[in-house]
């Protein structure tokens, strides 16, 4: 350059040279404002869009408008070969400067973002999506869904129809809808059968718009459940209920029909709103009542199967379809009515006598003791009073125990009737059920159908020897066995009990009596016909401290009359002689020493 033909510019202010101007200056500031504003305006933790300045194998600088570029690693755009520079990209932005000044940003966290906020809409709108299933694991399988979220797809949500091989589903591309997000754990659950029960919806409204009731369909056998029968319409299932199968009982529907088994139903039923049909497969054939023989009457016998067993019955199938009621009390003779399972199992073969037959309603009443004679026709004959029989216990009651003499005849011993010298609360004390017992027969109903049976009547009433042992008076020793309130229960000889009341178990020293006490009682009442005794401990010292009373009293009162009749002799002895005729008297006795 020719520097001698360069000229100083003439206003330049040479004397500034050396002098120090402050920078802030308003001039400079509006210059940085105005440079500020020359950028877009960016805010931290937001996705934004950029461009790619440049590529290299470790790194991309993207511009985002900032008044620096952003640094990402390269390795945030592989999945994507074929970006370059120019391309605009989205990215999220972590920090407007790092202590470096660097402007940080991430591809992959705007990926990320961006995906979540994909799924939520998805899921509110309730969209179908594509995904890509990336691998099988455990009860499904794993789904990519917007490039880079993965989802779970329950093997339940694979289809409407069970699937046992889920690895013919891995690396493939399938259509889903999101059912489920959980935002804590950032967790995705989709469901592919969810589009198929859209679809089948929608079908089963198109054919359920078409049916009619009685309409009669063919399908096929889908499903066999312990209650029925799920059959395939065509697009839409229908349940057969068990009931419905067949006329008869039927305890498992597979052995009435097939898997894929075509089939002629009946509609019996159908609900639009909530697509379901109730279908017949017993409906298409005549109903057995109606050909049932038309000779069967009243007192005939018919031989059927147990099909059902109840406390109070058996159902029995004379045919397929027609079922009578056997109850338990036309079961036995017996009064004391047990449960059917004690006469019938189920399947049984049996023969039973027609008792009521009604066509219109479709019932028929059934029995199997009237097949055996009935024993209280000849009851007085083979029971008559004052026999003896072993019976068995079969029942207890507060007031007795009721005995089987012979199936169909029972009889009832009263409490009253066990012992004649214990007193039983409750029968079980005296014997337990299913043991025999020996009874007489006492009385014979048997019209009424009872008999009165007793068991200390086989024994002779010791209540006639105790009348004479038990003398009131009379002491005995006894053990006191139970106590309350009101007194104790005494074990006298011989096993009799007595009572004592509470004021008669005062002992000499005034303590009272305990249980397992042995002492004497006196009787004080007997009662034969109540079978009762009272008996006293208290008794025997009172009346002992008495009869000493007594004897004292009576020996003082001799005395004093012997005493009364020596005085009387002498005043009488002194009205007939004189003082001196007394001392001769005396004199004259002392002389002969009497």
């Amino acid at each position: 350059m020719d520097y001698k033909n360069v000229q100083p510019l003439a206003d330049f202010d040479w004397s500034a040279i050396d002098k120090k101007e402050d920078v802030n200056t308003e001039a400079v500031k509006k210059m940085t404002e105005q440079y500020e504003q020359s950028f877009n305006a960016i805010t931290e933790q937001q996705v934004v869009e950029g461009t790619i300045v440049s590529i290299t194998d470790r790194e991309a600088v993207v511009n985002i408008g900032f008044k620096s570029d952003g640094v990402i690693p390269a390795s945030e755009l592989r999945y994507n070969a074929e970006l370059k520079a120019g391309d605009k990209i989205e990215v999220y932005v972590e920090s407007q400067e790092d202590s470096n000044g660097q402007l940080l940003l991430s591809h992959k966290k705007a990926r990320i973002l961006k995906s979540w906020e994909r799924v939520n809409q998805a899921f509110e709108n309730q969209e179908i999506i594509t995904g890509y299933v990336k691998s099988r694991t455990k009860g499904g399988l794993i789904v990519t869904v917007f490039d880079n979220i993965e989802a779970f797809l329950p093997g339940s949500q694979i289809d409407v129809k069970p699937i046992r091989d889920y690895d013919i589903y891995v690396d493939k591309n399938m259509e889903f809808k999101v059912v489920k997000i959980n935002h804590e754990y950032k967790n995705v659950v989709v469901s592919h059968k969810a589009l198929i029960e859209d679809e089948i919806e929608a079908q089963k409204a198109e054919i359920i718009s078409h049916l009619e009731k009685g309409q009669v369909l063919e399908g096929t056998v889908k499903n066999i459940t312990p209650y029925g029968v799920f059959v395939d319409l065509g697009g839409v299932d229908g349940l057969v209920h068990i009931t419905d199968l067949s006329w008869g009982r039927v305890s498992d529907p597979k052995d009435i029909v097939e898997l894929d088994q075509k089939i002629n139903v009946v509609i019996l039923d159908f609900d639009e709103a909530k697509h379901r049909i109730a279908l017949g497969l017993k409906q298409l054939t005549p109903h057995p009542w109606d050909a049932l023989d038309a000779s069967i009457k009243e007192g005939d016998h018919i031989k059927g199967k147990v099909v059902v067993i109840a406390d109070y019955g058996a159902f029995v199938e004379v045919v397929p379809g027609v079922e009578g009621l056997i109850h338990v009390s036309e079961m036995s003779w017996s009064q004391h009515l047990r449960s059917a399972q004690d006469f019938l199992k189920v399947g049984q073969e049996v023969e039973a006598v027609v008792l009521s037959l009604d066509r219109d309603q479709r019932k028929m009443s059934l029995g199997i003791k009237q097949l055996m004679p009935d024993p209280w026709l000849a009851i007085a004959e083979k029971y008559p009073v004052g026999s003896k029989h072993n019976a068995t216990v079969r029942n207890f009651t507060n007031f007795g125990i009721f005995v089987e003499l012979e199936e169909g005849v029972d009889g009832l011993i009263h409490i009253s009737d066990l012992s004649w010298s214990k007193k039983i609360k409750h029968p079980a004390e005296f014997t337990k059920i299913g043991e025999k017992i020996d009874v007489v027969v006492l009385e014979v109903d048997a019209e009424n159908r009872r008999l009165s049976l007793g068991h200390k009547q086989l024994e002779e009433n010791p209540w006639d020897v105790y009348e004479s042992l038990f003398t009131v008076g009379s002491v005995h020793q006894g053990t006191i066995s139970n106590m309350n309130d009101k007194g104790a229960t005494v074990t006298l000889p011989y096993g009799v009990e007595g009572f004592a009341p509470m004021r008669h178990l005062e002992k000499e020293d005034r303590s009272k009596a305990r249980v397992n006490d042995v002492l004497d009682f006196k009787v004080i009442e007997f009662s034969k016909e109540n079978k009762k005794i009272i008996v006293s401990h208290t008794r025997i010292h009172q009346d002992a401290a008495e009869g000493d009373r007594v004897k004292s009293e009576n020996e003082e009162s001799k005395k004093e009359r012997a005493t009364k009749k020596t005085v009387k002799k002498i005043n009488d002895t002194l009205e007939k002689t004189t003082l001196g005729d007394v001392f001769a008297d005396l004199k004259e006795k002392l002389e002969k020493g009497e």
